[in-house]
């Protein structure tokens, strides 16, 4: 395909479980000099919106679409078994059973991989010139048939379940008695190259994933560069536009909160104060940078009986959670140091300014506290304390294994209500940055979505999407907008004033028009009823006023339905319409994920753990 105007190049980048404020030009002292020059000479969103989980948000970068369509409707960890999305103090079902993820199980858009009712973003830009290249956590699908290979990556280098170990250790009598059902899927750096399935060992010795995926993205650049370089050699100059689109998808700061000690060491006693220190200043540098207005009232910080406060701690137990959250802070240094290697990279072949670079969180700070959930903190407790060192002065190693729960997330998340699985803000507002030349450097408020991505960049590559069909087969059209025009000044808004969206994940709902927003958060969290704000006055979510103003909240709800039908979500609750209790074909626990790669021989004769669960439609399950 030839074009008389060189097109431009995609930079995807994206944290896991990072918070609204982790980064310094979003007000944090954590060193992060790279990602806050890209802020600086770009655009810093503050209205920018994903779903409220990892795959899900991932799922809707790659496709433009919702969640629920493209087949992550939950992350399938949590549809896989029931301890991962069923914890102690949540309310009962009419007919006395608990609320879970079992409806969703086998149910469309709920595969846990992307499905064949979407085209990805790579496929498009692949099949319309570009050399499509990704190193980092895939988490939408396990089987080759499901890679970034199988999915429009000419390269790939893939982290392909949720989370592990990154430094890729494995204590021997893990290894030799495997893990609780909770740890299953967490802890194997399990990676595939170009489709094919990498043995542990082929990871590099000093393998630690931030770094590994920063030098796979600049040696895959290199490739195209010199590829690009030969190609004109012997065709000439004018045969030179073969773009590149980068995904850089990085597995940290997602627990286990683990760094390389050159970037720990940096933050030791940094955090000594305590999360409401922190919260505290963080919440005054977003008002100095003019993120959010001085008379911004913050959402009060969210526990339970469950988990000890601060104050509660010992002076041991408070010297270990700062010791956390100096880990996560060294995370963080670390992406950094990365973006910079791949930015210096496009730097030294002239590339830089002929790419579109965004930086952004899949959802809010990751702030469970898993010691405290019954279904897990057992078994997982035990597990950590027989296999891991968890001793001061090893936390953020690879034989360590920590998270840093609700208090240090929801000071990253403030001035929002809650953080990651939670539909409130704190977990679906993220920070974000788009540079490239031509879009004025500025903060803006406006909302986007991380759907609005993949028709960002089909629009500056002069590409149409080819819904309704693509390759003889049907799929879906993309639900987001070009944010083109608005990067570079041209439009007031991404969306008309009026847009609405919707979020569902593991029963917690939301649907959101214009500035205002209805909330759906069971106990015991929230009150297990439909809540209605007004963003623009309230954006922690604070003000409840569903019973003030009925007729605007059943405007939302009405919405709601839509969103339901329109992207078959199976709802989880009653009170959220469309409620399906699950069939006994949907009770089986462990069977819903294609390959269990974790269980003794799983990652040496890999396809006799393979599997192809049950699906189901919605003719097939009654209404209850």
């Amino acid at each position: 395909m030839a074009h008389s105007v060189k097109r431009p190049n995609f930079l995807i980048i994206v944290a896991d479980d990072m918070g609204f404020s982790d980064v310094g030009c979003f007000g944090s002292e954590i060193k992060t000099p790279n990602i806050d020059k890209l802020g600086e000479d770009g655009v810093r969103f503050t209205g920018f919106h994903s779903a409220a989980a990892c795959s899900p948000t991932r799922a809707m970068i790659m496709t433009g679409t919702d969640h629920h369509i493209a087949g992550l409707g939950n992350l399938v960890e949590f549809t896989n078994y029931t301890g991962w999305s069923r914890f102690e103090g949540e309310p009962l079902t009419e007919s006395g059973k608990p609320y879970d993820s079992k409806p969703q199980r086998g149910m469309p858009g709920y595969e846990g991989y992307l499905n064949e009712r979407v085209v990805t973003l790579p496929e498009v830009l692949r099949d319309n010139g570009y050399h499509t290249m990704m190193a980092g956590k895939w988490h939408l699908g396990l089987k080759p048939e499901r890679s970034p290979h199988a999915r429009g990556f000419n390269r790939s280098y893939a982290m392909l379940p949720g989370s592990s170990n990154h430094f890729n250790y494995r204590p021997e009598g893990e290894v030799k008695n495997g893990t609780p059902k909770f740890l299953d899927t967490s802890l194997i750096a399990l990676h595939s190259e170009d489709g094919e399935y990498l043995d542990l060992e082929a990871l590099p010795k000093d393998w630690y994933s931030s770094n590994g995926y920063g030098d796979k993205l600049v040696e895959y650049l290199n490739e195209w560069h010199d590829q690009n370089k030969a190609t004109e050699k012997v065709n000439g100059a004018d045969d030179k536009d073969r773009p590149f689109f980068a995904y850089l998808p990085f597995s940290a700061p997602h627990w286990p909160l683990q760094a390389p000690k050159e970037h720990v060491k940096n933050y030791r006693g940094v955090y000594n104060e305590g999360p409401e220190v922190l919260r505290q200043r963080r919440l005054a540098n977003l008002v100095k940078l003019g993120m959010i207005s001085a008379d911004t009232e913050p959402h009060p910080v969210v526990t339970d009986d469950r988990v000890e406060g601060w104050e509660d701690f010992s002076d041991y137990e408070k010297e270990a959670s700062c010791r956390a959250m100096e880990a996560y802070a060294g995370m963080i240094e670390c992406i950094d140091a990365n973006v910079g290697k791949v930015v210096n990279y496009l730097k030294s072949i002239n590339e830089f300014d002929n790419t579109l670079i965004m930086f952004m969180s899949d959802n809010g700070a990751e702030g469970a506290a898993y010691e405290a959930y019954p279904l897990v903190k057992g078994p997982l407790m035990e597990h950590i304390r027989k296999y891991y060192d968890n001793s001061l002065d090893n936390v953020g190693a690879a034989d360590s294994f920590v998270w840093y729960g609700p208090r240090w997330a929801q000071a990253a998340t403030a001035p929002s209500r809650l953080y990651k699985l939670y539909t409130t803000e704190g977990g679906v507002r993220v920070p974000c940055i788009a540079r490239f030349p031509g879009c004025p450097a500025a903060i803006r408020h406006e909302f986007a979505t991380v759907m609005d991505i993949a028709p960002t960049l089909l629009d500056m590559a002069g590409i149409t999407h080819p819904a309704p069909t693509y390759r003889r087969r049907t799929v879906a059209p993309m639900r987001g907008t070009s944010m083109y025009p608005w990067l570079k000044g041209q439009a007031e808004t991404v969306h008309p004033k009026d847009f609405v969206m919707g979020w569902e994940l593991c029963g917690r709902a939301a649907i959101r028009a214009g500035n205002w927003k209805a909330v759906f958060i069971p106990g015991p969290k929230g009150p297990h009823r439909w809540q209605l704000y007004d963003l623009s006055k309230d954006a922690g979510e604070i003000h409840d006023l569903a019973e003030s103003d009925t007729n605007k909240l059943d405007e939302l709800l009405a919405h709601w339905d839509k969103y339901v039908e329109e992207c078959g979500v199976v709802p989880l609750h009653p009170e959220q319409g469309a409620y399906l209790e699950a069939t006994e074909e949907q009770m089986e626990e462990n069977a819903w994920i294609e390959y269990d790669y974790w269980k003794p021989g799983g990652l040496v004769d890999r396809e006799k753990f393979f599997r192809t669960p049950k699906r189901f439609n919605m003719g097939s399950v009654k209404s209850a």
